[in-house]
């Protein structure tokens, strides 16, 4: 069994879809949820689910290797990011070769970068005039969004959506498909 980290910066209703699914199953379970916001509604989430948490500070997140010591006392083998917003830094990159991964509310390679998370995408997106949006799972390098993309999932656009629309329906192409392509990573990696 794969003992999954979670790492959020927010409300967590990702890392809550993440955490039902995964409940029964005998490939992986959510083992830890790490947090840099110590009133990040993911932590209540966590708290609700007896799961172990995390909050950590910019400077021992990049200038110190002591988290790598956290996620092996937790026998950690993969992290996902569910609306975390700190670029992930080489050290932990290079720990988790392949084993980690992101969620975008855009379909990249357009939409992404510093800064574009959340309801910037979505304002961006609608500003664009595009005529559907999206979600992208990728793979976490030490860029924002430029990690090789695992899976896409496409919802229309129309004319007089709001950004809060996009939202709403970008959201729930995020609760659908996320746990199911970190289940599908998972058994292929067995």
């Amino acid at each position: 069994m794969t003992n999954i980290a979670i790492f959020a910066s927010g409300s967590g209703t990702n890392a809550q879809k993440i955490i039902d699914y995964f409940e029964q199953s005998t490939i992986a379970r959510v083992a830890l949820i790490v947090s840099n916001k110590s009133d990040a509604g993911v932590l209540s989430i966590a708290k609700k689910h007896d799961i172990p948490t995390v909050v950590i500070n910019r400077q021992s997140f990049y200038e110190q290797t002591a988290l790598l010591d956290i996620l092996e006392k937790y026998d950690i083998g993969f992290l996902v990011l569910a609306g975390f917003l700190w670029l992930v830094p080489a050290y932990l990159v290079q720990a988790f070769p392949h084993k980690i991964i992101n969620i975008h509310p855009a379909l990249l390679p357009k939409f992404g970068g510093k800064g574009m998370y959340g309801h910037h995408v979505h304002h961006a997106v609608k500003a664009s005039g595009a005529t559907e949006s999206g979600i992208t799972i990728h793979f976490v390098n030490t860029q924002y969004d430029e990690g090789d993309i695992i899976f896409q999932a496409t919802c229309a656009i129309h004319p007089d959506d709001s950004a809060e629309e996009i939202g709403r329906k970008v959201l729930k192409l995020e609760h659908e498909y996320f746990p199911k392509t970190i289940e599908k990573l998972l058994r292929a990696s067995e």
